[in-house]
This record gives C-alpha cells, structure tokens and sequence, in this order.
C-alpha cells in the first residue's frame, strides 16, 4: 500500500522583508487598481506569501484624482456612514466624494478587499495616497510599478 504524504504549510520565520511600492492612478479603472494595491498590501506578489502575516509592501498612490470611473458610476454610487443618532445618516455621491477626497474613494476601494480584522487594520495603515502627483515618501526611494 502506498504511503501519503501531506504538504505543510509554509511560514516565514523572523520579520518579513518590506518594501515601498509607488503607484499611480491617472487613466486608470477603479476596481483594477484596488486589486493591484491590495495583492502589494498583502503580500500576494511575494513568493514568501503567508496569510495571516503582515508581509506586504507599504504602497503610496498618486495622481488619485485623474482616476478613471465611468459616467453611470459616478451618477449611481454612494457612500454612506451614520453618526449613530437618529436621524445621523450622511450619504455623499462619487462624484463629490472624488473632487472633495479623492484618495477617500480609493481607500473604501482598497478596504473592501483586505480582510476586516486586526490584520486588515494593519494593513490599510500602510497605504499613502495622494491627488496630486507629490508624495512626502521620497527618502523612503519607492519603485514605480507598472
């Protein structure tokens, strides 16, 4: 009879390698450019991939504002949070959410993405965007991608 053998699970000893990853929004899709961010959070891209450990890269994003939303999606998205009294819902459309905060859309976005516990929260804190094309990250030399 023949033997099985069962593949461990493999986990990074020590601290995870990081790097920063400069990204940048203009011309392009929403949902695309979520999915690229959060694969360089988490860590996806890296051959060393453990879910559960923080390993990802820290990602700036600029040019948040150029970013490219059809017609309809800008006409047919809300965003919505409550304040928690009655009454305290605030809904705020694409459209002005992205001339007033533009990297606010891209956050939500990204957000949605990651997991929604301790880990997601770690995450998300290493995300930078920006709308303009300056960022503050020079000295941390981060490498375009394409």
């Amino acid at each position: 009879m023949e033997k099985r053998t069962v593949d461990k699970t493999y986990v990074i000893k020590g601290k995870p390698e990081t790097k920063w990853v400069l990204v940048d929004a203009r011309g392009q899709n929403l949902g695309r450019l979520a999915t690229q961010i959060a694969r360089y959070l988490l860590g996806k891209h890296k051959p060393t991939f453990t879910p559960g450990v923080a390993m990802g890269d820290y990602v700036v994003v600029i040019n948040a504002q150029q970013l490219d939303v059809t017609d309809k999606r800008l006409d047919s998205k809300f965003y919505y949070k409550h304040s928690n009294y009655p009454g305290g819902l605030k809904v705020v459309g694409m459209r002005e959410q992205l001339n007033r905060h533009p990297d606010r859309v891209i956050r939500a976005a990204v957000w949605g993405m990651l997991p929604h516990n301790k880990l997601g929260r770690k995450l998300i804190k290493r995300l930078k965007i920006y709308a303009g094309s300056e960022h503050p990250h020079e000295a941390q030399k981060p490498e375009p991608v394409a």
